[in-house]
C-alpha cells in the first residue's frame, strides 16, 4: 500500500487516477511514499525519510525545495501545459480589460447614482474618457515560448495581431507547435522596441528576476501594455510603475496583487487567477497523479524539473530504479554487481540530465539484498528502489 500525503487540496478527478486498493491518500499520514501539492511552501518541513516523489499539481516549483530533494534522489514532477488554456484565456481577457478600459468604465458606471434617465445621462456624458483601442492591427511580443507562450502567440494571430516571440531556449517540440506566423525576436529589448503589448510566460530564476526593470524601461514603445500572469517577481513593480508615470506604458495587468499596485488607475492587479478554472485544477490533479502512480509501480519518470525522462516498458523480470550523480562508469558498476550475483539483465535504460543521472535495469531473478546494498554503497548513488 503505498502512502500518499496531500499538502493543498487536490482535485478529486486527479486522487480518482490512485486506486483505494493500493494507495491510502490523506491530508495527515506518516511515512508517506510521495507528497502531492499545489501551493504549500514546502521549503520550511523536514523531508519525510521514506519519501520517494513529489508532485507539484501545477507548472512552477519554487516552493519546493528541489536542491535538497535532488541530493536525496528524490524527483519533482510537475504539470507542464495542464492550465495553458486557462492561463491564455486570462492574458487575452488582460490585453482587452487594458486596451478598452473595462475595469475603469465598470467601475464608473456602477457608481452611477439617480433614476434612469439620470444614469444614461451620466453615462453618455462619461464614456468618453474611456475611449481605448482594439487587438487587431497591434502587435503583441511574447517573452517564453512554452506550453501557455505558444497558445498566446497563436491565439493573438487568430483575433489579428502581429505577433513576435523571444526565447533562446525554446525546444523543437514546442517548435513545432508555433506558428510560422510569429515573428522571431532577438532579444527582451528588441520585444519591448516594436511591442503593443507584451507577456512573460517564463519561470522565475535568476536570470528572469527583473527582466523588467528600470534599466528596460527606457526601452517601452511608447503607450505599450505590460502583461504579468507568469510568476511575481519577472516585473520590478516600481520600474513598471515609473514607466506608466513617464508616458512609456499605457497599463500593467498582473495576477499578483500587492500593495504598491492597489489602487493605481493604470494597473490592474488579479488575486493570482491564472490557472483558477475547474478544468485546470483537475487537468493538473490528473497529469501529476499519473505521473507519481506511474513511477511508484514502474519506476518510469515523465515531467520530472530535477531529472530526465525515463520510460521503459516492464518485462516479466525484476526491475531496480537508481537515481545517481552523472558520473563515468556508474552502469558499469550496478553492471558488474548484477553480473557477479549471476542476474542476467533482461533490459536497461539510462539516462542523465545535468549532474543527475537515472537508471532502470529488469533482470531474470529476484534481487538478493546485499546486491540491493552493494548498488546502494556504491559513491554517488543516491537513491535505490526496488519495484
Amino acid at each position: 500500500m503505498y502512502k500518499i500525503l496531500t499538502l493543498n487540496n487536490i482535485s478529486v478527478a486527479g486522487l480518482e487516477r490512485l486506486p483505494r486498493d493500493r494507495y491510502e491518500v490523506a491530508s495527515e499520514i506518516q511515512h508517506p511514499d510521495a507528497i502531492l501539492l499545489r501551493s504549500y511552501n514546502m521549503h520550511e518541513m523536514p523531508i519525510p525519510e521514506t519519501l520517494q516523489a513529489v508532485g507539484r499539481a501545477g507548472a512552477g516549483v519554487n516552493n519546493i525545495p528541489v536542491a535538497a530533494l535532488s541530493r536525496r534522489g528524490i524527483p519533482v514532477f510537475n504539470a507542464p501545459g495542464a492550465n495553458a488554456n486557462a492561463v491564455k484565456e486570462l492574458v487575452i481577457a488582460g490585453m482587452l480589460l487594458a486596451c478598452r478600459n473595462i475595469c475603469q468604465a465598470w467601475d464608473f458606471a456602477r457608481r452611477l447614482e439617480g433614476d434612469d434617465e439620470a444614469i444614461h445621462r451620466q453615462a453618455e456624458q462619461g464614456k468618453k474618457q474611456f475611449v481605448g483601442f482594439e487587438l487587431k492591427g497591434r502587435t503583441l511580443g511574447v517573452i517564453g515560448l512554452g506550453a501557455i507562450g505558444i497558445k498566446v502567440a497563436n491565439t493573438a494571430l487568430k483575433l489579428g495581431m502581429d505577433v513576435m516571440g523571444f526565447d533562446p531556449e525554446i525546444t523543437v517540440q514546442s517548435a513545432w507547435k508555433l506558428s510560422s506566423e510569429v515573428r522571431q525576436a532577438s532579444s527582451v529589448e528588441d520585444i519591448l522596441t516594436h511591442a503593443d503589448f507584451i507577456t512573460f510566460h517564463v519561470p522565475l530564476v535568476d536570470s528572469t528576476r527583473h527582466m523588467i526593470n528600470k534599466a528596460r524601461i527606457k526601452y517601452f514603445k511608447p503607450g505599450a501594455v505590460l502583461l504579468n500572469f507568469a510568476r511575481e517577481g519577472i516585473v520590478d513593480d516600481e520600474a513598471a510603475l515609473q514607466a506608466i508615470e513617464e508616458g512609456r506604458l499605457y497599463a500593467y495587468v498582473c495576477d499578483f496583487a500587492n500593495s504598491r499596485l492597489k489602487g493605481h488607475e493604470r494597473v490592474i492587479t488579479l488575486p493570482h487567477l491564472g490557472a483558477s478554472t475547474q478544468e485546470a485544477e483537475d487537468n493538473c490533479a490528473v497529469m501529476v497523479a499519473e505521473q507519481v502512480r506511474d513511477y511508484l509501480e514502474n519506476g518510469n519518470i515523465r515531467n520530472a524539473v530535477n531529472f530526465p525522462d525515463v520510460v521503459m516498458p516492464r518485462t516479466q523480470g525484476y526491475r531496480i530504479a537508481i537515481a545517481n550523480s552523472n558520473v563515468p562508469n556508474m552502469v558499469g558498476q550496478i553492471s558488474t554487481l548484477m553480473a557477479k550475483a549471476g542476474l542476467n539483465i533482461l533490459d536497461l535504460l539510462n539516462k542523465s540530465r545535468g549532474e543527475l543521472a537515472y537508471t532502470l535495469a529488469d533482470v531474470d531473478q529476484e534481487i538478493p539484498p546485499d546486491v540491493i546494498e552493494g548498488i546502494r554503497n556504491i559513491d554517488g548513488v543516491l537513491n535505490v528502489r526496488v519495484i
